[in-house]
């Protein structure tokens, strides 16, 4: 095997331009300068040097076959012009436990640790608590056990950073309503600027959508309901991007005008946009983000949200965070409390009642052994026939796919096709959606798109004559604000009365619109997606599919992120061999933002600067 085969181009550019940086030769160097490259396409922040020390390359680079020892690396890393230590301005940055970053993405990870420790330190934010114990009161009422929602929401309003995560149904939205108006009850007549965002386009419309949809339940007065947002964007649009650049006009220097900022889907950003917007954040302003821990990271580098969960830890809000909650909301946590050991503990709140899914069904069973990693538990639930919604066979082999694709299409997507108005259609076509891990090969989004179509023109469901066709449901792929069409949207090639095909969107609000298939951005066919694409979608019926052959993009993230996206039923495709591995991966990226957030005092001589 060569480097080639391996390695990218551009990490072989990388490593080349990096050597002749340094003026010197030294493989180690470059050798180095390529895997960090690597890790960070592959969605790390940095290079472990001393886990990888001493173990087998992928490849034979430069002569070597074996990554060297971690002391001797380290060294000769450390007297090179390239790499400096922390705060110092060179292209590679090596720090105190010999992890190695590309200059720009430790900064990102500096400037967000240091905002987030200042945040969870800080004063907490001056509070009415008689006013707060009363709205809490009216918005959650006693459910006999912990309502965690009624918890978070305390939790966002005393303090200026709160993160509050769970999965789909246990209703993040709705809680951060609920916040808003108690935010909002607090500041009286003052103003009180919100600004609601989220990852894309359809994740800021969904996040619109439920707000405006729990406002309705809100049991606050109507002066207080008419001053809850009523527009959501992207990040990149409420930071301001600028063409070509990958800076944007709200940063530092030029913070955003906002008292409140909500993030939704936090799962889905990286860390460099993370870290932009929190430094585009005023001090003093509240920040609240909602995401599910266990979904997915982000396509970039960085798994953001998971690290300041301290993801695979068990519930940390501390006795005094007990404390505080009694004497202030009027009543006991009735559950175990931890020693307070680091100020973020007490930031984080999993809401864990489930509304979506019943209790005893397969799709919660399922995506609570996925999330506590027990894959026995989890082919039980596979294998009890009794759940009626949720099943299980081997993919079927690629002789006999067609017939099975089409069995499921014609089923799944007939009510959305033979729809008269748009709006029905729209509505139908959430019904059911099939869901593959891969974009390529046999059970890859490019064949199974082909066979549905394929499927659905020999059933006589769609007649296709040409690129445009009645029926064509496409997902745009580049936002284009001009037209407010965003990353994720779908829609329906539907005729107009004069027999013109027109693609038609649906809004947040329910209002339709339509545009002429040559005005749409990037585009593709969408009778299947990929997991990762529908991330914040909620659908009737799933039909997941796995590919036959391991791939490292398989893990239980991936699996969990997909089932959840089922609101009634999901299918499953999968060798058991393939599932079964899939299940026992953990997505892992590596990065310091935990140790930055969750290290011990204990562990402070761990950390200490190398001497000179």
């Amino acid at each position: 095997m060569t480097g080639e085969e391996t390695f990218s181009a551009l990490d072989l550019h990388f490593a080349e331009l990096i050597g002749k940086l340094s003026g010197v030769l030294c493989p180690e160097l470059e050798l180095a300068a390529l895997l960090v490259s690597r890790q960070r396409t592959g969605g790390h922040i940095c290079l472990p040097i001393r886990d990888i020390a001493g173990q087998p390359l992928a490849a034979v680079y430069r002569g070597l076959e074996i990554a060297p020892e971690a002391d001797d690396w380290i060294e000769k890393l450390r007297r090179t012009e390239v790499v400096g230590v922390p705060g110092e301005f060179k292209p590679l940055i090596l720090d105190e436990r010999g992890r190695l970053y590309l200059r720009r993405y430790w900064e990102y990870e500096k400037r967000l640790g240091d905002i987030l420790k200042e945040r969870v330190s800080a004063a907490r934010p001056s509070v009415q608590v008689k006013l707060l114990r009363q709205g809490l009161e009216r918005f959650f009422p006693d459910e006999g056990d912990t309502n965690w929602q009624k918890v978070a929401a305390f939790t966002a309003v005393m303090s200026n950073f709160c993160v509050i995560t769970g999965g789909p149904g246990t209703g993040k939205t709705r809680t951060v309503a609920a916040i808003l108006a108690l935010l909002l009850e607090q500041a009286g007549q003052g103003r009180l600027r919100i600004a609601l965002t989220a990852p894309s386009g359809k994740a800021a419309a969904r996040l619109k959508e439920s707000v405006q949809t729990a406002k309705a339940t809100l049991n606050c007065p109507e002066q207080v309901k008419a001053l809850l947002p009523t527009e959501a964007t992207t990040i990149h649009r409420l930071l301001g991007t600028i063409p070509d650049s990958p800076y944007f006009r709200h940063d530092t220097d030029h913070r955003l005008v906002t008292d409140v900022l909500v993030v939704d889907e936090a799962s889905m950003v990286d860390l460099a946009l993370m870290s932009k917007l929190f430094q585009a954040t005023p001090d003093n302003a509240r920040i609240i983000l909602l995401g599910d821990k266990d979904q997915l990271t982000s396509v970039e580098a960085g798994y953001v949200l998971g690290d300041i969960c301290n993801t695979g830890a068990a519930s940390q809000l501390s006795k005094e965070f007990g404390k505080l909650y009694a004497a202030s909301a009027g009543e006991t946590l009735t559950v175990k409390m931890r020693p307070q050991e680091n100020a973020i503990q007490d930031t984080i709140v999993e809401l864990q009642r489930n509304y979506r899914f019943k209790s005893d069904g397969g799709i919660f069973r399922l995506s609570h052994a996925i999330n506590i990693g027990d894959v026995e538990i989890a082919f039980k639930v596979l294998r009890n026939k009794s759940h009626g919604d949720i099943s299980w066979r081997p993919s079927p082999p690629t002789r006999s796919l067609p017939a099975a694709v089409r069995e499921k299409v014609t089923g799944g997507y007939h009510r959305y096709l033979q729809a008269d108005e748009p709006a029905e259609a729209l509505a139908r076509f959430d019904e059911f959606q099939i869901l593959c891990a891969l974009r390529n090969g046999p059970h890859g989004v490019g064949e199974l798109n082909r066979l549905a179509e394929q499927s659905l023109l020999e059933a006589g469901l769609l007649k296709r004559e040409g690129q445009w066709y009645r029926g064509r449901p496409v997902m745009i792929t580049r936002n284009d604000y001009n037209l407010k069409l965003f990353n994720g949207d779908i829609g329906l090639v539907l005729p107009e009365a004069s027999g013109e095909l027109r693609v038609f969107f649906a809004n947040a609000d329910g209002e339709i619109r339509k545009f002429p298939p040559s005005r749409l951005p990037a585009h593709e066919t969408v009778f299947a997606m990929t997991i990762h694409k529908s991330q914040g979608s909620e659908f009737g019926a799933v039909l997941l599919v796995l590919p036959t052959e391991d791939a490292p993009i398989l893990t239980r993230e991936l699996i969990y992120t997909g089932l959840t996206r089922a609101r009634d039923r999901v299918e499953i495709w999968s060798p058991e061999s393939i599932l079964r591995a899939a299940l026992s991966k953990r997505t892992s990226r590596t990065s310091g933002l935990r140790d930055a957030l969750w290290k011990k005092p204990q562990d402070a001589q761990l950390l200490m600067p190398f001497a000179d």
